[in-house]
């Protein structure tokens, strides 16, 4: 094969690919920061996300802990409708995991799941029985990991600081 032919033939494709993935940005793929919103995904460090705060790096932890974060279009609506209303927040959810397993970071390996059960807590008909109170409208149905603690004081082995029955996202539907 001719050598200009293939030089050529590979700046055009990095040129179709470069224009791909501005498209994709364009129609709403990751921000600088690591956030997704069509996709309603963060993937990014806790410093990345700080920064999507305009807090110091370290706002959320270490910042070379890679974070994902993923939730539904209800939470979008809970979020955007004040955060205690069942019309707009029945069935809100997120999943935070954190992985402190890289290169400066913590060593932490944490994941949340996150309903919303409204202002009524552990008395709400939503409530799952097993998880604790966070946020004020919301429960923490599954908080589990390694490297850290439910006590206070830090163990290297896997634990389970919370964990409701049944655990699921669209458990509260099914009570």
């Amino acid at each position: 094969m001719n050598i200009k032919k293939l030089l050529i033939g590979g700046t055009l494709s990095l040129v179709v690919l470069a224009l791909s993935a501005v498209s994709v940005f364009a129609k709403g793929g990751f921000n600088q920061f690591g956030y997704n919103y069509g996709a309603r995904i963060f993937n990014g460090t806790n410093a990345s996300f700080c920064a999507s705060l305009k807090a110091p790096s370290n706002c959320d932890g270490n910042p070379y802990d890679k974070v994902i974060m993923k939730w539904n279009a209800q939470w979008d609506n809970c979020n955007a409708n004040g955060y205690n209303n069942p019309k707009y927040c029945l069935g809100a959810w997120v999943d935070n995991e954190y992985n402190g397993k890289v290169p400066n970071g913590s060593g932490v390996v944490w994941h949340y799941k996150i309903i919303w059960v409204g202002s009524a807590g552990a008395s709400s008909p939503y409530w799952l029985a097993g998880g604790y109170s966070i946020w004020g409208n919301y429960e923490v149905i599954m908080d589990q990991g390694i490297n850290s603690t439910c006590s206070g004081n830090v163990d290297t082995g896997h634990q389970f600081c919370a964990l409701a029955t049944p655990n699921g996202y669209g458990a509260v539907f099914a009570k």
